[in-house]
């Protein structure tokens, strides 16, 4: 995972919403899922022993990793059809922005499409790969009006 120390990481983090710290941590609990199949318990107690996690929205971070870990395969389902490649060929912090941006269409209906997209893109700046943040965006956009058919249309209807 890319990161970054140094004044301009400092500077960015200060300014980092809450919901978008619990998100970060959400990100970061469901990459480790992914490549050490950690737990619940051990990821969450990982968290908390990191500096600056009381700047999370912790209520939202527990919720958005218990629901994500619930269900990872039918969001991976949902997922798949608008992925260019096999699943295991999508690096694990795409696939883990991926599967929250997908929770969260799918179970939040009360935050905005875009900003679960935006927020997806965010994160992929920051921990995934060169232009993951467009692959990101692409799969996402896809996913939304299946998601979300009465909020969001589909890009080639816009």
């Amino acid at each position: 995972m890319r990161g970054g120390n140094g004044p301009l990481a400092e500077s960015r983090q200060v300014s980092k919403s809450p919901r978008h710290r619990a998100r970060e941590f959400a990100v970061q609990g469901l990459y480790q899922h992914l490549l050490g199949g950690s737990d619940e318990a051990g990821i969450r107690a990982q968290a908390e022993s990191v500096p600056g996690f009381d700047n999370a929205d912790t209520g939202l971070y527990l919720m958005l990793l218990g629901e994500t870990l619930a269900n990872i395969p039918p969001l991976r389902d949902a997922i798949a059809p608008h992925v260019d490649r096999a699943w295991e060929e999508v690096s694990p912090i795409e696939r883990s922005i991926l599967l929250l941006g997908a929770c969260e269409l799918r179970f939040h209906p009360e935050t905005p499409y875009r900003v679960i997209i935006n927020e997806a893109i965010e994160l992929a700046k920051t921990y995934g790969g060169t232009d993951g943040h467009k692959f990101v965006n692409g799969v996402l956009d896809k996913l939304a009006p299946e998601l979300r058919p009465q909020e969001a249309t589909p890009a080639r209807a816009r």
